[in-house]
């Protein structure tokens, strides 16, 4: 491995992350000039937005034949976007989850990652199955940009319609947002090309298959667009766009970066054993473990980001271990399934229990509280 390949993957990533850096700019401006909710901006546009280099090294990689790297690069990225991009932001701030994230959305990303493992069962992920995916997509797209208009309307969030000058100068902003995405796609397509040629490179010189290159180096790579708006988001105190952008991603991620590099392959996606035995389950797990932790309190306290950011470092280390063969591998994964992982499940279960108890409690003296009131006047 040359000084050429370095150079050029160091480049391509430069690429990847500058083009997500134009798309979301442009997304975000368009997302404002037709009225949504943050929420609904980090769940569509900047989750899109932020998931552009995932979709350009998958299907760079379908195209060339290299499915474990775009498998990887999604499972990966999904698990990076959980565990290290909200654990990152809610160590810099504690992360206040809406209700429609806890009922609907984290919801759909489990669903999502549920169907993944059974669409690949089969060893692959077929045409068929990319275009189930990216009907999905629509769907849910649809869906939160109808339900983010109606939040806007309700709340009367919506713009006035202003003299002529005003038209024309929101008509040029939108066109100014439109170059930056196309500028932006166009260096996606440049530095996927060369990030994953450099990645294919990177396994051969090291030894390792290209299954663990997309799952840590590309997937870390391509998932930093993510890191840097949520943990930006975090600082400006944008929470909802903190968290709808992990989340949206995750979700993002299955159907439409898989579901359209199913479809442009030749043949689908393969989908090796490793992946469907370890890597596919652990990124359902994750997705999961949302639940009770959005669930408690509807906040991501510092504690739990602290405990999902170093999760992320342990499956790092297992697939380091695993990727070397280390005497230490058994150890670690027998101390990892049953102490740790155990009783951290069991921790998150019974506060999450704990909090629908007493949130029922004081329901209950609220409503006897009324009742009371009612009953002496």
């Amino acid at each position: 491995m040359d000084i050429v390949t370095l150079g050029a993957f160091a480049l391509g990533l430069a690429l990847l992350i500058a083009g997500a850096e134009m798309l979301v700019r442009g997304g975000a401006g368009i997302a404002t000039a037709i009225g949504v909710s943050p929420l609904v901006t980090g769940l569509t546009i900047v989750a899109f937005a932020t998931s552009s280099p995932e979709l350009a090294v998958c299907v760079q990689s379908a195209l060339s034949g290299q499915a474990d790297i775009a498998v990887g690069n999604v499972v990966g990225s999904n698990i990076f976007n959980i565990l290290c991009v909200l654990g990152l932001s809610a160590l810099i701030a504690p992360l206040a989850v809406s209700r429609q994230l806890v009922r609907l959305d984290v919801p759909v990303m489990v669903g999502v990652s549920g169907l993944l493992l059974v669409l690949a069962l089969d060893g692959s992920i077929s045409r068929p199955d990319g275009a189930l995916l990216s009907a999905g997509l629509v769907a849910y797209t649809v869906w939160l940009i109808r339900q983010g208009r109606k939040e806007s309307k309700g709340a009367g969030t919506d713009q006035p319609r202003g003299p002529a000058i005003a038209k024309a100068r929101a008509r040029w902003v939108i066109a100014t947002d439109l170059a930056l995405i196309a500028i932006g796609l166009a260096a996606l397509v440049v530095g996927s090309s060369w990030l994953v040629s450099g990645a294919v490179a990177f396994a051969r010189a090291l030894g390792v298959s290209e299954l663990i290159v997309g799952l840590t180096i590309i997937a870390a790579g391509t998932s930093l667009p993510e890191l840097a708006t949520s943990v930006v988001a975090s600082v400006r105190g944008e929470r909802d766009i903190a968290i709808g952008n992990a989340v949206g991603s995750s979700t993002f991620n299955i159907l439409s970066v898989l579901g359209l590099s199913s479809l442009v392959a030749p043949a689908g996606i393969g989908v090796s054993g490793v992946a469907l035995r370890f890597d596919i389950p652990v990124m359902i797990a994750v997705a999961a473990a949302c639940l009770p932790v959005f669930f408690r309190g509807h906040v991501i306290a510092r504690w739990e980001g602290a405990l999902l950011f170093g999760y992320y470092l342990a499956y790092l280390a297992y697939l380091v271990l695993n990727a070397a063969q280390h005497e230490a591998l058994p150890t670690f994964s027998a101390v990892m399934g049953a102490f740790v992982i155990p009783i951290t499940a069991v921790t998150l279960l019974v506060l999450a229990v704990r909090y629908a108890r007493d949130g029922r409690r004081l329901s209950w003296s609220a409503g006897v509280a009324s009742t009371s009131a009612d009953e002496q006047y």
